[in-house]
């Protein structure tokens, strides 16, 4: 099935793909990789998840910015690469939670956009490496930044 149809058949809707609003490249492909720089949950009417989990908002709203910060970077590797089929393999997600020194579930909240790419490509090809860290503060109060290296097809 092409990632299109499969992103219907979830009922999953990319937001337009992010343009660089600083001196860096949305993504680049370097020989069969291609990177994307820090995404955020930005939705289709260009809003954005915003606050900090364990004060502002809880793990659930974590898990669901994380989550768009996926369709996110899917828009941009459909921008880049034409469609999403030519992915062959998320090599791996590196994503940055806005939290509380107290807050201690980083993983959870980045499964929002890991388990979104295992339903998209399915187990052998969207599930790859991972980072999940805390930080104290991220660009415009979001709650997560994600990044992804995916492998190519050419």
């Amino acid at each position: 099935m092409a990632i299109d149809e499969r992103l219907s058949e979830l009922g999953l809707e990319l937001p337009p793909a992010p343009n660089a609003v600083a001196v860096y490249k949305p993504s680049l492909i370097v020989g069969d990789l291609c990177f994307t720089s820090g995404h955020l949950p930005v939705n289709t009417d260009g809003s954005l998840h915003l606050g900090c989990v364990g004060r502002d908002v809880d793990q659930d709203a974590g898990y669901a910015a994380a989550k768009q910060a996926g369709l996110a970077i899917l828009a941009t590797l459909k921008s880049e690469l034409g469609s999403l089929d030519r992915i062959s393999r998320i090599v791996k997600l590196f994503g940055m939670v806005n939290c509380t020194p107290e807050f201690t579930q980083q993983p959870a909240v980045v499964n929002g956009c890991s388990e979104l790419m295992r339903e998209v490509f399915g187990e052998d090809v969207g599930v790859g490496t991972r980072s999940a860290v805390g930080v104290a503060a991220l660009p415009l109060g979001v709650v997560v930044e994600i990044e992804a290296i995916v492998e190519v097809k050419a």
